[in-house]
């Protein structure tokens, strides 16, 4: 029944700010705005395959969401750290390794990199890597070059 998730929507609290980061930074293409309601709709990938909604609000009744751009897992591997930095945007992963890297969640497999959007929602690029799910709890998010460790592994087993 259900195929996936068409469109997503965030409270902001500038309209315009937030139009020029989710198109000019994002890539996003604008579909729609609407400067009487404060709304403006994007196209994600492919014109009405997905889509995001932005709604201005007042930053009382902002609440910090979260969600995931699906890329390619090369450009997040060689790409996505330099694309932020390039935009000041700030960035994180889950290793605590203080290292500027994207990261695997090995349970999925996905390779992944969160940042902020100027509301301060959390954004991630994910990208689901081919290979198997590891279950391992000790090694649930691990460096890139630990998961074709694991995977090296796994296939020698």
């Amino acid at each position: 029944m259900i195929k996936g998730l068409y469109e997503t929507h965030l409270y902001v609290e500038q309209l315009e700010r937030s139009v020029a980061f989710y198109s000019k930074i994002l890539g996003l293409k604008l579909c729609r705005f609407n400067d009487e309601r404060r709304t403006a709709f994007f196209w994600i990938g492919n014109d009405k395959q997905h889509m995001l909604g932005l709604w201005e609000k007042p930053k009382k009744d902002i609440d910090i969401r979260h969600f995931a751009f699906e890329c390619d897992p090369d450009w997040i591997r060689h790409e996505s750290v330099d694309f932020l930095k390039s935009h000041n945007l700030n960035f994180w992963n889950f290793l605590q390794d203080n290292k500027e890297q994207p990261m695997v969640f090995c349970w999925m497999p996905a390779i992944a990199i969160y940042f902020n959007d100027p509301d301060g929602h959390h954004l991630e690029f994910i990208g689901v890597l081919t290979g198997e799910t590891k279950s391992d709890d000790e090694k649930r998010v691990v460096t890139y070059e630990e998961w074709l460790e694991l995977s090296s592994e796994s296939n020698s087993n």
